[in-house]
């Protein structure tokens, strides 16, 4: 027999102000489930502040304690949607019947329709972050946005979006988010046309290697993706790699600073790497201080013997930690332009509601958009996001770029 369906994700809220609420989830395992588990409680803006996973290979047990943030309110509809995305996180509970204990990976599935989003309006401060939480509000993804700012003061945007309800070809859908950009925009909103684009537009949302060499030596010195980055990085990151503790699997020990989406950042460089987690803890301790510790293996059931790959899997580890994303301010001439770069998984995700908190950084610094543009490029052999924001004329005169530069980066590691 099976468990039950709605055994698969338990949600167990806080009863108390301040205390966590527990996320239990129990289902059939695949690579790379922690990683998409993590990556929706980072959307959907909760902190994980403790962690337990336990697999045997074909069966997990994973346990999550978390805190929302203090800005978003979540209330049973919130907490039911939550549940319901996990749940379609988890490989289909078929498999407890002892039909298979992994999901069918011979068919890729298929990639969501794309959606063009022609907003024009009249400019104002907070514009994009306004409009930018509407998305988020109604689980709509940016895949590439370009804003621009016309001298009389309009703003055109355009906005590609995906929709995680997969409902956007919808009258209804749609209304829905006429509805919620009227009232967010009210007078401002000047016309809204939204349409189904074609495979050769949504391929312009993938990764592209066209990006100007000059931001490239901006967030990476001389090209080098491994090389020691310009942009702030957060404190230093212990990884060590133990094979004496067990004779099935390699212990990996991190010891790091805590920051918005931390064990999402471990849990895709192990997915990137293709190694399976048996057993894992995840803690913080006080001021920001997180130790975890990790019994891994590689997909072929063997420890992480090879000294190469172990010094690869601890070097990539730390560059993650130390530099999950990077922010950098730069000089174009007579303007300024913020640079904010962020890997890409290799199953084509990136970090979620990036410039939603880029928009809403900027909003807090009360510095003005001139224009916006988000991009996929290939650095290296490395698929990057890359946020392309050139800030109004006026409002960089008058705050320093390194505090710019400082806020945003803050606000994107959960330091705000």
């Amino acid at each position: 027999m099976g468990i039950l369906h709605d055994d698969v994700v338990v949600v167990r809220q806080s009863e108390n102000e301040g205390e966590p609420s527990v996320i239990t989830v129990n289902c059939p395992d695949k690579t790379g489930l922690g990683c998409d588990l993590c990556r929706i409680l980072l959307f959907l803006g909760l902190t994980i502040i403790r962690g337990d996973v336990s697999t045997d290979g074909k069966w997990c047990y994973i346990v999550f304690w978390v805190v929302p943030k203090p800005s978003i309110r979540w209330d049973t509809c919130k907490w039911g949607l939550l549940k319901k995305r996990l749940v379609e996180t988890c490989p289909s509970c078929s498999s407890a019947y002892g039909i298979s204990y992994y999901p069918s990976e011979r068919h890729s599935p298929k990639p969501p329709d794309v959606f063009l989003l022609k907003l024009f309006c009249y400019d104002r401060k907070g514009l994009l972050h306004d409009l930018t939480t509407v998305f988020c509000n109604l689980e709509l993804n940016i895949k590439k946005v370009k804003v621009s700012t016309t001298p009389d003061g309009t703003v055109m945007n355009l906005f590609f979006v995906t929709d995680t309800r997969e409902l956007l070809h919808t009258k209804k859908r749609q209304e829905e988010m006429y509805e919620a950009l009227e009232d967010v925009m009210q007078a401002d909103m000047m016309s809204c046309n939204i349409e189904k684009v074609g495979p050769e537009i949504a391929a312009c949302c993938k990764a592209s290697p066209s990006l100007p060499s000059a931001i490239i030596d901006d967030i990476f010195p001389l090209g080098d993706v491994q090389g020691a980055p310009k942009c702030i990085t957060s404190n230093n990151v212990s990884v060590t790699m133990d094979n004496s503790l067990s004779t099935a699997h390699t212990l990996v020990q991190i010891v790091c600073q805590d920051h918005k989406g931390l064990l999402y950042d471990i849990m895709r460089t192990l997915k990137d790497y293709n190694i399976q987690i048996s057993y894992g803890r995840f803690y913080m301790k006080q001021r920001r201080k997180c130790e975890i510790d990790l019994f891994i293996m590689q997909a072929d059931g063997k420890k992480v013997v090879d000294p190469s790959k172990q010094h690869a899997l601890s070097l990539r580890l730390q560059m993650e930690l130390l530099q999950p994303l990077r922010v950098a301010v730069m000089s174009r001439g007579p303007d300024t332009e913020l640079l904010v770069t962020n890997p890409v998984e290799l199953s084509s995700k990136g970090w979620p509601l990036v410039f939603h908190d880029i928009t809403l950084a900027l909003k807090m610094l009360n510095t003005c958009i001139f224009s916006a543009e988000i991009g996929r490029h290939m650095i290296g052999d490395q698929e990057w996001e890359v946020y392309r924001v050139l800030l109004d004329e006026g409002a960089s005169l008058c705050i320093p770029r390194r505090k710019v530069e400082v806020g945003v980066w803050k606000l994107l590691m959960g330091w705000e």
